[in-house]
């Protein structure tokens, strides 16, 4: 076999790469209906190496859409249901006492795995929320002083639901800020609902993925291929100003106590990229920055209690900027 060849059949040429991306769409549509921002969101994360959070009310497929990712990925997931009695080593692993060599053997936790589906995350205690931390920041635990390294690619998406607050644990900026992006799964239009529950009828579960038809279509070479040829993506001094004047104008908006730090400016050049070079180019331009702006900063900002009940959100403050700051022609 070619050794730029995955198993998946797909070489790991930089066009061929976006081509097998591209693909995932139609592919993760034979299982999830209508999503395909957040579709495109995760491929996103996948090729800057980041993590995503999706939001949405129950029953909107958001844990089906991780799964039919991973499976037109061809990637190894494991999936963990945050509960306020979850452990840190439940979810890392832990030191176990093996009585035949009379030792302690590692066993490893879910978090080893290549997409990682931390369903309700905050459902979940602090202590056992930052178990993930540093997977999400090092790619590897730690566990009795010895640094274990998590597989290439690897992702966590965290669920969480919007609209129930009494039993969880609200995320720490801290920790929303090592998120990547922030994905709201909307409600479906009723034209998407229809086809959903027609697809029901004919028989689709969503337990057997296989069964939907769905298939790997790319996987870990096209991701290091792409990976590669998103760090190759141009991008202007004036892009670049363009950004940091977006992150600035957030520090010094009425609406807002917390802006968004150099950390967030990064990430939203680094998803500028990964969009510019899925839609077919290789240079950023504005239009990029602020396709990506939202999902990238939404989660990295903070209102002013006296704002959030007048009705502003996150996402109004953010698009108000876009529309002043000056673009880069």
């Amino acid at each position: 076999m070619d050794p730029t060849t995955d198993n998946a059949g797909n070489t790991g040429g930089p066009g061929s790469a976006r081509d097998a991306l591209e693909a995932l769409r139609a592919e993760i549509a034979k299982a999830v209906v209508g999503q395909d921002p957040a579709v495109t969101g995760l491929v996103v994360a996948l090729l800057c190496r980041g993590h995503v959070l999706l939001e949405g009310v129950p029953g909107v497929a958001k844990t089906l859409l991780v799964r039919a990712l991973a499976s037109a990925l061809e990637l190894d997931t494991k999936r963990v249901q945050f509960t306020p009695d979850l452990m840190p080593s439940d979810v890392t692993g832990s030191l176990v006492y093996d009585t035949r060599s009379a030792e302690f053997s590692f066993q490893p936790g879910p978090v080893f795995t290549n997409l990682l589906l931390a369903d309700e995350i905050n459902r979940t205690p602090p202590k056992t929320q930052s178990s993930l931390l540093e997977a999400m920041e090092e790619r590897q635990v730690t566990v009795d002083g010895t640094p274990r390294p998590l597989p290439d690619p690897f992702l966590v998406a965290a669920t969480q639901n919007p609209v129930e607050y009494e039993g969880t644990y609200p995320l720490p900026e801290a920790q929303l800020d090592r998120f990547l992006l922030k994905l709201t799964i909307p409600l479906p239009s009723r034209q998407d609902e229809i086809a959903v529950l027609t697809r029901h009828a004919e028989g689709f579960n969503p337990r057997d993925l296989h069964a939907a038809g769905v298939r790997p279509v790319a996987g870990a070479a096209d991701l290091e291929a792409a990976r590669a040829a998103v760090a190759k993506t141009t991008v202007s001094p004036e892009i670049t100003a363009y950004v940091v004047d977006i992150c600035r104008a957030t520090r010094e908006s009425p609406s807002l106590t917390l802006g968004v730090s150099p950390r967030g400016a990064t990430a939203l050049l680094a998803t500028a990229r990964a969009w510019a070079w899925l839609t077919g180019r290789d240079y950023v331009i504005p239009d990029d920055v602020k396709a990506l702006a939202l999902p990238t900063l939404r989660h990295r900002v903070q209102l002013r209690p006296e704002a959030e009940m007048e009705g502003v959100t996150a996402d109004s403050v953010i698009n108000a900027i876009l529309a002043h700051v000056p673009v880069p022609r």
